[in-house]
């Protein structure tokens, strides 16, 4: 059981790591280009900045699935270090299930009736749907979600997974 979690934890960390990468390439590529049409060639490609910020949506949702499934994202942490032992577990518990609660109810369900909300409203310049932009939403909760289920697993049985990375 164990290994096939690590599995999918490892997979989940490579994709979202390199569609990450891949945005951040893109977006840099179209900001490059955007400078070099406006001061070079005196003639700006307007569409360039509005797939910038779709790229940075896409970005900051990708870049949140990934802490969460690594636990880096940003936490306070100053009364989880302070407990130990069993009240310790119960609060890593309970924070990992408020986040699951929060990726599958806000993320993934209100997100996905935003985006289908928006399906007929079009970008002035690239001339794509916002719900295909907002559709980040409820994907990065499901992928959240997911990544939430075997940090859960890792509080309940107190495996840590990372280890196992290490020996496998």
């Amino acid at each position: 059981m164990q290994k096939y979690i690590l599995l999918i934890k490892r997979l989940l960390e490579l994709i979202l790591s390199r569609a990450a990468a891949l945005l951040l390439i893109s977006m840099t590529a179209m900001v490059v280009i955007q400078v070099v049409s406006r001061y070079l060639f005196k003639s700006p490609t307007a569409f360039t900045e509005e797939l910038v910020r779709y790229l940075l949506i896409w970005t900051g949702f990708i870049g949140a699935a990934y802490a969460f499934s690594t636990r880096q994202h940003m936490a306070l942490t100053f009364f989880r270090d302070k407990l130990t032992g069993q009240p310790h577990k119960l609060l890593m518990i309970l924070i990992d299930g408020i986040i699951l609660a929060f990726a599958l109810g806000v993320m993934t369900e209100a997100g996905t009736r935003l985006a289908i909300s928006v399906m007929e409203q079009y970008s002035p310049l690239l001339g794509i749907s916002r719900g295909i932009v907002y559709a980040m939403a409820p994907i990065s909760g499901i992928l959240i979600a997911i990544a939430q289920v075997i940090n859960l697993y890792e509080d309940i049985t107190g495996t840590d997974l990372e280890q196992l990375k290490e020996v496998a």
